[in-house]
């Protein structure tokens, strides 16, 4: 097929690559601009989609909206007969939807319709589900709307976002080839109007633990902070990111947020955890035991 890429992150590199390997004509990758990066944030680095594009030898435009008239003439002038879309990050009109012969298929990383929006992976780790996926949504004018070609299904039990990420990314790259092999074969079903949730972007301030939750809880918030943000508190004026942590059944009546002896168990709303991974700022990761022969915290100290 005549197809259009459009992605912007490592997630959608795979796509892009199945694609190519499956012996589709990618006539242009479409990807956010580089962004600052780099040393001190000095050099403009393009995505990953871009660096990968460029060295396939594939066309890449960058625009910073396809809001506008002369953009969308562009887009419709390559005459695709599909357009994949991989977690590109930018909206996409309704002249952009209708342009490719058979429309728009995204990668999504959910079981839609749960976690519509920009951090399914995240958001379904937090939340405790017992598993996730992707599906292969043919785009709609909405937020995540469409209807759903082909789905694949994974559990989530301990898997960090990291993990999840590079799992759901190899998943989705094989769905689309299936899916587009014989797009008959995979009709478009509707999305059930029951079970609806919506996966808000990360903000920064999640990032910080707040030990009056659960450690159930906060387990899940460190593993989809991981890699990043981060999850992390803060003792004696530094940031401690926790990478993984242990979940402790014991629990310290009054205790939340405060170490209960020199191992840094952490008291929590229920239970306790006891982390295992760990990065100071600036530095490497290192396990808990590694950072306290250097930087020691006494039991009683309050996180």
């Amino acid at each position: 097929m005549r197809i259009v890429f459009m992605g912007t992150p490592d997630f959608a590199v795979p796509t892009l690559d199945a694609l190519v390997a499956a012996g589709h004509r990618v006539v242009a990758a479409y990807s956010q601009p580089a962004r600052p990066g780099g040393r001190r944030g000095r050099e403009l680095v393009p995505s990953p989609v871009q660096r990968r594009a460029e060295a396939l030898g594939i066309p890449v435009r960058t625009p910073v909206s396809l809001k506008g008239a002369e953009e969308q003439a562009a887009f419709a002038d390559l005459d695709a007969e599909v357009a994949v879309v991989a977690a590109y990050g930018l909206i996409l009109p309704r002249a952009v939807l209708d342009a490719p012969v058979h429309g728009c298929l995204n990668v999504h990383g959910s079981l839609l319709p749960r976690w519509r929006g920009a951090a399914p992976v995240q958001r379904a780790i937090m939340a405790g589900d017992a598993e996730t996926g992707v599906g292969i949504m043919q785009m709609e004018a909405g937020l995540d709307i469409g209807p759903v070609r082909l789905e694949g299904r994974t559990p989530i039990y301990g898997k960090t976002t990291g993990e999840l990420t590079v799992e759901l990314a190899a998943m989705g790259a094989r769905l689309m080839v299936q899916v587009l092999a014989d797009l008959e074969a995979h009709p478009a079903a509707v999305q059930p109007g029951e079970g609806v949730t919506y996966a808000a972007k990360i903000e920064k301030a999640e990032a910080r633990i707040d030990f009056t939750q659960s450690a159930v809880a906060i387990e899940r918030l460190v593993r989809a902070m991981n890699p990043a943000p981060g999850a992390w508190f803060e003792v004696a004026g530094e940031r401690v990111k926790i990478l993984a942590t242990e979940v402790l059944p014991f629990t310290f009546p009054g205790g939340d947020g405060y170490t209960v002896d020199d191992r840094l168990t952490i008291g929590c709303g229920d239970g306790a955890i006891r982390p295992t991974l760990v990065q100071r700022a600036g530095r490497g990761v290192t396990s808990t035991e590694e950072l306290l022969r250097g930087f020691p915290i006494a039991s009683g100290t309050q996180l």
